[in-house]
């Protein structure tokens, strides 16, 4: 499997397993959403292992709960990233140039295996990336990530270099529309985050 693969999955693992701590305080708090909220929806279908996760998680009460968990990294609505993290690339910097940058193809990478592209289009940073058959001719997988760079911006709008504020980027999201965010698929799994005003995935 790709590297750049395998580092999308393990961060949309790390999304789903954030939604679902905070479906989990949502139960528990008996919170209900607010009248034309929008939610947060993550599907994940798994052929192999016969298990589908639902999460529809309404922006308003996600923003609310989240800056009341402290664990790891996730703190008071921020993500702490180390310097390991991201090994001594300045991020900021970077999204910043592509953020005033415009309209364009930054990436291309085309090889037998592989096809990586990422672009900026209509306001939104996208990430493309498919791998091929792997040695034991397995479909290999596709991951599409579309981002609205007012969310990108609302991540590191905190003062602290090392900080993400994910509050702000879902308050970024409830005002960015009806987005699809993120799909994964491979021969046997499916994950799709998106954001609408339906509160379920059907």
């Amino acid at each position: 499997m790709s590297p750049i693969i395998d580092k999308s999955i393990k961060k949309i693992q790390v999304v789903t397993v954030l939604c679902l701590l905070a479906a989990v305080l949502l139960s528990a708090t008996a919170a209900t959403a607010a009248p034309g909220d929008r939610y947060l929806h993550v599907k994940v279908d798994d052929a192999d292992k016969g298990e589908s996760v639902n999460i529809n998680l309404p922006l308003s009460i996600a923003e609310k709960i989240l800056p009341t968990v402290n664990k790891g990294h996730l703190h008071a609505g921020t993500v702490s990233i180390s310097d390991a993290d991201i090994e001594g690339v300045d991020i900021k910097a970077i999204l910043d140039a592509i953020r005033t940058a415009p309209d364009n193809e930054f990436v291309t990478v085309k090889e037998k295996d592989q096809d990586v592209r990422v672009a900026k289009s209509k306001g939104n940073l996208l990430i493309h990336v498919r791998d091929g058959s792997d040695d034991k001719g397995k479909h290999g997988q596709k991951v599409e990530i579309t981002v609205p760079m007012k969310v990108i911006d609302a991540l590191f709008s905190t003062a602290k270099k090392n900080e993400l504020d994910i509050s702000a980027a879902i308050r970024a999201l409830d005002g960015a529309g009806e987005t699809l965010l993120v799909t994964v698929e491979d021969a046997s799994q499916h994950v799709k985050i998106w954001v609408d005003s339906r509160s379920s995935t059907d």
